[in-house]
């Protein structure tokens, strides 16, 4: 049975900070593959002629400003997102884990599920507003940045417009947990290692690979869904919508029909070059492999800021530190060896006057 094993080393504020500063520096430098990947979803007439057509279409007729549509708003929605999931992940987790910290793969695959379903729900306004921006064009814009989308949405479509397709959030979650999960708790297999041990590269191979497997399951629930929130009467072509369709299973039925079950991974090329290395000239540097690797270097800064290891870029253990101590008990334990030398010290210093 695969384990996933809880760091109890970092504090809930370092392993916030880790993932938002992860996840924000992944996003802004892989924004221009999500915005060819949210308008070949949607069915643009950018990505009419093929992936690679598709970047040169965008600059020609918005600049290349436009490949970071949305960029600000995708950033602003790390950190609630973050916050929400890791808590809701770590109480549902710390319910099931044994007496020794560990956790059965299926049971961390429904942990996993549920934290995504929550903080996607508090959040799912936020990524309507980021695939509204990045459907429009930058040059004549409906939408003016985030308070006047939200504002412009809720006014001139109602409340439900904002969670315009969430439930297929939460049939996504499905094999989207399952992939990613199933793949990352068994690469220690993999590695022949505890995944503990993990470098910065397998980490690197490791996100790739989850990612990888994870997105390509979910993607039709990804694609229906990115029409849904884009799709709107009051928009030029509709959200530049490629089929017309009323609700979620309509959708489906529409793409299917008109445009053929392959239809469904419209975007995938620009999605998977996120998550796999490609060489065009230069590489493009995927999404969550620069995510886990970032996230494990921000781990390294905070665990040796912690005294659990000897430098920000190894792993090598801090000699005589107990691993198994939270921070803060380390902090307090340290704070108590300081004040034993430093009472020994004076009365040695005592001792020697008499």
């Amino acid at each position: 049975m695969a384990i996933v094993k809880k760091d109890d080393r970092l504090t809930s504020s370092q392993s916030l900070l880790c993932v938002g500063f992860a996840g924000i520096f992944s996003k802004t430098v892989t924004s221009p593959l999500e915005v060819v990947k949210i308008l070949s979803q949607i069915g643009t007439f950018h990505c009419k002629r093929g992936f690679l057509h598709s970047f040169v279409l965008i600059c020609q007729n918005e600049g290349l400003r436009a490949f970071w549509k949305g960029n600000m708003v995708s950033c602003l929605r790390l950190f609630p997102y973050s916050a929400i999931h890791l808590a809701t992940y770590k109480n549902i987790v710390h319910l099931h884990i044994d007496e020794l910290g560990d956790i059965s793969q299926w049971r961390a695959i429904v942990a996993g599920g549920l934290a995504g379903i929550s903080a996607a729900l508090a959040t799912y306004p936020l990524e309507v507003v980021e695939t509204r921006l990045i459907a429009q064009n930058c040059q004549e814009p409906t939408y003016r940045g985030l308070l006047h989308s939200l504002s412009s949405i809720y006014r001139n479509e109602g409340l439900q417009a904002l969670y315009r397709g969430f439930s297929l959030t939460v049939l996504g979650a499905v094999p989207f947990s399952i992939g990613c999960y199933a793949v990352y708790v068994n690469l220690d297999k993999l590695w022949q290692e505890r995944h503990v041990r993990f470098t910065s590269l397998q980490n690197f191979i490791n996100g790739c690979l989850a990612a990888g497997v994870a997105q390509t399951l979910s993607f039709p629930f990804e694609t229906v869904k990115k029409k849904m929130q884009a799709q709107s009467l009051l928009l030029p072509h509709c959200g530049g919508v490629d089929v017309h369709f009323n609700g979620m299973i309509d959708c489906f039925r529409q793409v299917i029909k008109n445009k053929g079950v392959m239809a469904l991974w419209s975007g995938l090329t620009a999605n998977t070059v996120k998550v796999t290395s490609i060489l065009c000239a230069y590489v493009i540097v995927p999404y969550f492999g620069l995510l886990f690797s970032c996230f494990e270097m921000c781990k390294q800064v905070c665990l040796y800021r912690n005294g659990y290891i000897i430098s920000p870029l190894s792993y090598k253990l801090t000699p005589g530190v107990d691993q198994s101590l939270g921070p803060y008990e380390l902090q307090e334990f340290k704070r108590y060896l300081r004040n034993r030398k430093s009472h020994k010290a004076q009365s040695s210093s005592i001792g020697n006057r008499w």
